[in-house]
């Protein structure tokens, strides 16, 4: 086993790829990361053991990272981020502001879905008509809330007009939820005559093949991509909830990828010779959420108060072996808007204790933690947070759900406290706190804490239409502090990604979003015919 961070993964097929790794023990990050590879050859099939299985293929309606893993791949935006996070144009060949209220997104003009129909500037009106009308709105619908109309100028010239000015527009349009899906397909989905939620169509490098739910999904290489087509014949996601039974088919060289190694069992793969570790810093967080609108979480004495009962320092420790870094406020170092002058609610037993009795508590109470049962680091997170709880009075019982129904659980409303995390996928705090708590996302939308502050309400409308960059960062600033003293949620760690990769693929991109780039992976001769 060598650890490897995102960085050095391509060097070796002249692919740079993401960025550093905070590993706390040093990693090796030259370009000869992929010695052991032998020589690359076209073909193969790149196996992912995953812990979750996709909810829906249909961008517009996702809202999990293990859907858009995998749909992010056979999907394309008009703007995507690259292996650093930059925005580059991808359907479009080019965008500009032309004005405060009106982006131009010029089109490339050599790009067909899977199902052969034409990609213009129609495509592009009716993918966003349909995101954001109120009848089949999207749960990222709020990403757009600012856009009044789509406008195709001419086939392949495209102009978004907005109500205010928007600084983060661009950002958002490469979201994951706003991949472009074929009109055709739209409308089949419409008419009943098929459903994008098991059979995606857009332009990208991988086309849909199959999906047995609950145990594989399967795409193939799109033969006719316009750009170059992908080295690998197939990728197949197998849906491997036990994080045994993964790391077994690394060792085993059943899998080239594993998705959520526990860093507790990171030495596992200090035997395996043809396996690295890799890690990648992220720019979301993982947090314990409140339900605000239910008691005792209705007030924000006792969410504070429990605020001060968790140590986040042992958690991260104890818990994360050190990958990743307290998390004082939603925002990371790498996301803009972030600010160091944030003052975190520290651990303080004895104030949470005070704090309980000022809000009527002094005797605790009983409430129950939900998370899923497929990610063990989670399910010990609430573990110890039910330790730190019954230190001030309070029991917690713990309840684990499937993926799907827990989200759903949570979405509704349907629980006291819930241990989740959220990608801040843009880079922009505009999407780590607008959806988040905003009172106009309440649920699925994003707000799964049901937060409601007013005042934050306005300052973050303010901060998107804000087109001076320090005022915006002063607005975050402003609004960050708040929301961690109203205590929506305990904000607990920024993790590192931990994965698993064989030594003999080339090509991988994980982004610190939890995109997983394929376009240009390739198997080495050895293991290609896999």
């Amino acid at each position: 086993m060598r650890k490897r961070n995102a960085l050095a993964l391509g060097l070796s097929s002249a692919l740079l790829l993401t960025a550093c790794s905070s590993d706390p023990e040093e990693s090796e990050t030259s370009s000869d990361a992929n010695e052991t590879s032998s020589e690359v050859e076209a073909g193969g099939n790149f196996i992912l053991a995953m812990p979750s299985d996709p909810v829906t293929l249909n961008p517009h309606a996702a809202t999990d990272i293990p859907s858009t893993i995998v749909f992010t791949n056979i999907y394309e935006n008009l703007v995507m981020n690259d292996e650093n996070m930059e925005l580059q144009p991808a359907l479009s060949e080019s965008y500009d502001q032309i004005d405060d209220l009106t982006w131009e997104f010029n089109l490339r003009e050599d790009v067909s879905f899977h199902d052969g129909e034409p990609f213009n500037a129609d495509a592009v009106v009716t993918n966003f008509e349909r995101f954001l009308d109120p009848d089949t709105a999207s749960p990222r619908a709020s990403l757009f809330e600012l856009v009044e109309d789509i406008e195709a100028v001419d086939e392949y010239t495209v102009h978004f007009k907005t109500s205010a000015p928007f600084a983060p527009l661009p950002a958002h349009l490469a979201h994951g939820s706003a991949g472009i899906v074929s009109p055709k397909a739209i409308e089949q989905d419409e008419a009943g005559e098929s459903d994008l939620t098991m059979n995606p169509v857009g332009t990208g490098p991988f086309e849909f093949d199959s999906w047995e739910q609950g145990n594989e999904l399967v795409l193939s290489a799109n033969e006719s991509y316009y750009g170059e087509v992908p080295a690998i014949d197939q990728a197949t996601f197998k849906v491997v909830p036990e994080q045994s039974t993964r790391i077994a088919m690394m060792e085993q060289g059943e899998a080239h990828y594993m998705q959520q190694i526990e860093p507790a069992n990171v030495g596992q793969f200090e035997h395996m010779d043809d396996v690295s570790v890799i890690t990648q810093e992220q720019l979301g967080y993982e947090y314990i959420g409140f339900n605000t609108e239910v008691e005792p979480f209705d007030d924000p004495l006792v969410r504070q108060a429990l605020t001060m009962t968790v140590n986040r320092e042992t958690l991260l420790e104890g818990l994360y072996d050190g990958y990743g870094l307290v998390a004082e406020s939603p925002l990371t170092e790498n996301t803009f808007g972030y600010s160091s002058n944030i003052e975190p609610l520290e651990y303080n037993p004895e104030k949470a204790k005070e704090l309980l009795a000022e809000a009527g508590y002094e005797d605790g109470f009983e409430a129950t933690i939900l998370t899923n049962d497929a990610n063990p680091l989670r399910v010990q997170v609430a573990e110890l947070v039910q330790d730190y709880f019954q230190e001030v009075g309070v029991t917690l019982s713990i309840e684990l759900m499937e993926w799907g129904a827990y989200l759903d659980a949570v979405g509704e409303g349907n629980s006291d406290m819930f241990v989740l995390g959220w990608s801040s996928a843009t880079g922009d705090a505009d999407y780590a706190l607008h959806p988040n708590y905003h009172s106009d996302n309440l649920g699925s939308a994003g707000n799964q804490t049901f937060y409601q502050n007013e005042e934050v309400d306005e300052w973050l409308i303010q901060a998107r239409e804000e087109t001076d960059e320090d005022a915006r960062l002063a607005l975050y600033e402003q609004i960050e502090q708040q929301i961690v003293d109203d205590a929506p949620a305990i904000f607990t760690v920024h993790n590192d990604y931990i994965v698993g990769l064989s030594d003999h693929v080339d090509g991988f991109i994980h982004l610190p979003n939890g995109v997983l780039q394929l376009k240009n992976v390739s198997l080495s001769e050895s293991d290609s015919g896999y």
